[in-house]
């Protein structure tokens, strides 16, 4: 038993210095080609690699958005990982533990209010931080509520879960409106990044970390520890001053129509057609792979333990350093060469699991595919999200971008639900090799979308 907890306690350490990696390289990457001078111990001076100055906000802008997405990746992470053991540790029906997944609904339904947010702000405030930073309190209130509500009633439990999942999924399109309004072409990479990386963040913290600490300090602390964290891009955006776009700068809102029509002449355009096909496609191929090279590892004769370590915490790592990786090269490169190239080193790692498919794979192939497929993966999203970006109508970004990002999600599903029966019918190379064509055919919308982008303008 003792060896067990210890070979427990050492898989959670490795989480951690996982996540501290994640946090530091991030870090890292914000401050890269960046050199810091503090004259008088007042006025920051950022250099470029060009020697050219820069703006100290924006580094403060990146980080705003890092912290604000790991605020809303804690929801999501807690109810994920956490939940279902807090609850089965109570004794509750596995029935309801299942339907414990509803919960996250208001996450399928951003874009019910994406327009709302888009259509009504106070100028003295600021166009998001309007909604921001009561939806900020709002999931901190739910979150203390929630500590308190554990050894009541896991009803009343509930019922805080499901408003923090309100709160962050309503702010998410807010803080994506945001993003779309301050962050400029060559920093779209970087800001997605800062998107994606504190978002897995979030999710590891609460799901993972946080739930290894709750042996130690308890339930009601792991959510004392969440709302210190939501807490601190709550003040950081009350000190952010947000700049009004030109567009709408005479406003204090739109109309429905209006934003309607905007997004409907948006759609029109067939640029925009070839787009909504990729971003509903490019995951499906992936997906398949993805969802049972799990079952792969564990029937090649790996334990559950060797794959939950190779797969959850080294690729988790390798995913938030692809996921960087990704926002410098799509900041480095124009949007859409930065999104055609992680697609074609996605293949690779694609490429190896149908390879390794054939024969008996050793641990440190399933090591390195696991890497490589996370590394990669994770450049890809953030470039594919950067590309979301680059390609939304700046007076509805929030509902513009909750639109795209519906369909990312909605194009997943189709994959997985598939990935079991084509496995089970013709076998896991089959299985992979589909998934790695379907994968290689997308990126041939790629160019019919830059050719119909030219015969637009």
């Amino acid at each position: 038993m003792k060896s067990t907890n210890f070979k427990q306690t050492l898989v959670y350490i490795k989480i951690f210095l996982s996540l501290i990696l994640g946090l530091m390289s991030y870090m890292n990457f914000l401050a890269c080609f960046i050199t810091l001078n503090i004259y008088s111990g007042q006025v920051l001076h950022i250099y470029a690699e060009n020697g050219k100055q820069m703006q100290s906000d924006r580094i403060y802008r990146f980080t705003l958005l890092f912290f604000l997405y790991m605020s809303q990746g804690i929801p999501f992470g807690f109810q994920a990982t956490a939940l279902p053991l807090m609850l089965r540790e109570r004794n509750v029906p596995l029935a309801l533990i299942g339907m414990s997944t509803l919960l996250s609904a208001p996450w399928m339904l951003k874009f019910l209010w994406a327009p709302i947010i888009d259509m009504k702000w106070n100028r003295s405030i600021g166009r998001r931080k309007t909604w921001i930073i009561p939806l900020q309190v709002l999931l901190i209130t739910a979150i203390i509520f929630a500590s308190k509500s554990i050894d009541i009633s896991i009803y009343l439990l509930a019922v805080n879960i499901l408003i923090m999942n309100i709160a962050a999924a309503a702010q998410d399109c807010a803080v994506d409106g945001l993003a779309v309004d301050i962050l400029s072409e060559n920093e779209l990479g970087y800001g997605n990044s800062a998107q994606v990386v504190g978002y897995k963040a979030g999710m590891i913290i609460s799901g993972g970390l946080l739930v290894w600490l709750s042996g130690f300090l308890g339930w009601s602390m792991q959510f004392v520890i969440m709302a210190v964290i939501a807490a601190i891009p709550l003040v950081l955006i009350l000190f952010y001053k947000e700049k009004e776009r030109v567009e709408i700068a005479h406003k204090t809102k739109l109309r429905f129509t209006q934003v309607l029509n905007i997004l409907i002449d948006s759609l029109r355009k067939e640029s925009a057609r070839y787009f909504i096909f990729f971003i509903l496609l490019y995951k499906s191929g992936e997906i398949m792979i993805d969802i049972m090279f799990k079952p792969f590892v564990f029937d090649s004769g790996f334990s559950v333990s060797s794959t939950g370590l190779w797969i959850g915490t080294y690729g988790m790592a390798a995913s938030i350093c692809g996921s960087i990786a990704g926002g410098v090269l799509a900041s480095k490169q124009k949007p859409l060469n930065g999104l055609l190239y992680a697609c074609i080193l996605r293949l690779i790692p694609l490429i190896c699991i149908s390879v390794v498919s054939f024969i008996k794979p050793q641990a440190y192939h399933i090591i390195l595919i696991s890497l490589l497929e996370h590394f990669f993966g994770g450049m890809l999203t953030t470039a594919v999200f950067a590309f979301m970006m680059f390609n939304v109508d700046k007076i509805i970004g929030a509902t513009h971008y909750t639109l795209f990002a519906s369909i990312e999600v909605i194009g997943k599903s189709p994959g997985a639900a598939l990935s079991g029966f084509v496995a089970q019918r013709f076998g896991y190379s089959a299985c992979f090799i589909t998934g790695t064509v379907i994968s290689a055919l997308v990126i041939l919308l790629l160019p019919l979308y830059k050719r119909s982008l030219v015969k637009e303008i």
